[in-house]
């Protein structure tokens, strides 16, 4: 029995063991697992994996156990982002733990787990991180394509980006070296707005989504006002002097490029045009909500309209200006 290799895998892995790893690594006899069992040392979680208490599993055990249940095995989508969170950080659904598995592997895991097939596995997991997990950019990939609307998986992948987990481009590689993804498409255009800084998608999307859906007036886009610059105005309702400015950016923007945005307004204000800033969270996430305020916006300007109810305005929505 090798004590210290014993050690040396209760240590790196929570508490958690296999039986192959102490046959193989540790050098244990099968007599020598029974006596520790007797003892307590070790506890049965599962047939063939053991931890070294009795009492309830952490998160970061529970996530040993399932790698160790169907190895080769590593942490998937929002397991993956988890554990590269560590411990106080996490804000994500802990009930289930998800793994990842070579796409050819057929297995089953206990409740509380949830066995995802990957293709090139090999390739796309940290074997050296404790315990494996599927490289993050992959992760984010994952979880994104899974959200229910746009706007949680522009939040996905922003936070990871604004947090210096990842880079934008290192996400849109792994997603080019993919075969088949959904939304692949505007994944890839809201990487290419994060990674420029740019608010390409967020344009088209307040087109789509809150302009014409909802009956707004139809605005002039990347209005050039060389008086000024030469600057570009995102959207302007000339007739009613009102700019709709779209950022595109996550996070806090350094000093200068601030300031840049506080000229823009103030050049917009002396030329008596009203400037409003839209994000993310006004576009994608409460588009129907902005379309009203938007509308109240013109209303007050001298529009005698009011914005229409689109299929997807909750039935509290006041639409009237």
């Amino acid at each position: 029995m090798d004590l210290k290799a014993y050690a040396d895998l209760l240590a790196l892995q929570s508490g958690v063991v296999s039986r192959r790893q102490l046959l193989e690594d540790a050098r244990l006899e099968a007599y020598d697992i029974q006596r520790l069992v007797r003892r307590r040392d070790l506890v049965r979680v599962y047939d063939g994996v053991f931890v070294n208490h009795t009492g309830d599993l952490t998160w970061l055990q529970r996530a040993w156990v399932g790698v160790h249940l169907v190895w080769p095995a590593a942490l998937a989508g929002d397991s993956a982002l988890r554990a590269a969170d560590g411990p106080g950080r996490s804000t994500r659904d802990d009930s289930v733990v998800h793994l990842a598995v070579d796409r050819d592997r057929h297995a089953r895991v206990p409740t509380g787990y949830r066995l995802h097939r990957m293709s090139g596995f090999d390739d796309r997991v940290r074997w050296n991180t404790s315990p494996p997990r599927v490289r993050i950019e992959e992760a984010l990939i994952d979880v994104a394509v899974r959200k229910a609307d746009d706007f949680g998986a522009i939040a996905v992948l922003s936070d990871a980006i604004q947090a210096r987990r990842t880079r934008a481009e290192r996400i849109r590689e792994a997603l080019d070296a993919r075969a088949r993804v959904p939304r692949r498409d505007f994944l890839a255009g809201v990487l290419r707005d994060l990674e420029r800084g740019t608010c390409s998608v967020l344009e088209h999307g307040y087109l789509t989504r809150v302009e014409q859906p909802h009956g707004l007036p139809t605005a002039s886009r990347q209005v050039r006002d060389s008086r000024h610059g030469p600057l570009y105005r995102d959207v302007l309702y000339a007739p009613f002097d009102q700019v709709v400015e779209l950022d595109g950016r996550m996070w806090h923007d350094s000093a200068e490029q601030h300031d840049a945005d506080l000229d823009r307004d103030l050049d917009a204000a002396v030329e008596r045009l009203a400037t409003v800033r839209l994000g993310w969270g006004q576009v994608y996430g409460r588009p129907c909500e902005t379309a009203v305020r938007i509308g109240r916006l013109l209303s007050a300007r001298g529009w005698l309209g009011q914005p229409s109810r689109c299929p997807d305005c909750p039935d509290s929505a006041a639409l009237a200006g």
